[in-house]
């Protein structure tokens, strides 16, 4: 299905939207398009109604003013009121895409019939976390976007991925598309900045579901462990062949989760 776009503050958002039924939002993560789902759209379209935004700076979608997790968080209520008005939905977040999920969950839980964590967190950012995103934004500033991920993004997946598919690897970094060194920037300082949200998760009013790779150095298995069990309801999983990346390291089994939990809500 061809891109929509909507204004938010005078800036352009596209997305897409595929299938029928409840409302779920899948939103991609850091240096990531709304293509890096395809796998999970294809598995879920004929049951669920897909909202798959490009996040602002993301793609053809622009910049908006708030670029924090709380303002990326606002232009997916405003997606939802655009496409879903009235309805609740569900959202499933990537690694910065559940950061801003928490963001929403925080401040529109009333629309929410559940969310995800998919490889992500609620723990803010170490010391030595924020340590390696300011070397990375140096990084992105003398050498460019398409460098930054041509070194960067073969560590996201595990080990034996490395190993046994590299062209799922060069497929994915081919397809990350133009990101301004700006944009990137930008997303790693909201990163930086964004608050601890385990109260979020133990106030959670709806189910939770929380996906962890085995293999995973961006979010260390260990620190999803640490929250799991704070929801009244929660949904674990665990890919046990997969670094940050399980969408596509392990997707029948990815499309297994979010299926079930999709009908579960």
């Amino acid at each position: 299905m061809a891109l929509k776009q909507f204004s938010y503050e005078g800036s352009p958002v596209y997305y897409r939207v595929e299938g029928k039924g409840n409302t779920a939002f899948l939103v991609h993560g850091f240096g990531e398009k709304g293509t890096v789902w395809e796998e999970q759209i294809a598995a879920l379209k004929d049951e669920f109604r897909l909202i798959i935004p490009d996040l602002p700076g993301t793609g053809n979608s622009g910049k908006v003013d708030d670029m924090s997790m709380e303002g990326l968080a606002a232009v997916l209520r405003a997606l939802a009121e655009e496409e879903a008005p009235g309805d609740k939905i569900v959202l499933i977040g990537h690694s910065m895409g559940g950061y801003i999920t928490l963001a929403f969950a925080e401040a529109y839980p009333e629309i929410l019939r559940g969310f995800g964590l998919f490889h992500s967190s609620a723990l803010p950012d170490s010391e030595e976390k924020k340590a390696t995103r300011r070397k990375a934004i140096g990084f992105i500033r003398e050498h460019g976007a398409a460098a930054f991920f041509r070194q960067s993004t073969p560590n996201l997946f595990a080990p034996a991925t490395r190993e046994q598919k590299p062209g799922l690897i060069d497929e994915f970094i081919d397809e990350l598309g133009n990101f301004s060194p700006e944009i990137l920037v930008s997303y790693y300082e909201a990163m930086m900045e964004r608050p601890d949200r385990m109260d979020v998760l133990k106030n959670a009013a709806c189910p939770v579901l929380f996906i962890l790779g085995q293999h995973d150095t961006a979010v260390p298995f260990e620190d999803g462990l640490k929250q799991v069990n704070l929801p009244e309801k929660s949904y674990i999983h665990v890919l046990r062949q997969s670094g940050h990346m399980g969408m596509l390291e392990e997707p029948e089994k990815s499309n297994h989760i979010l299926k079930d939990f999709l009908r579960a809500t």
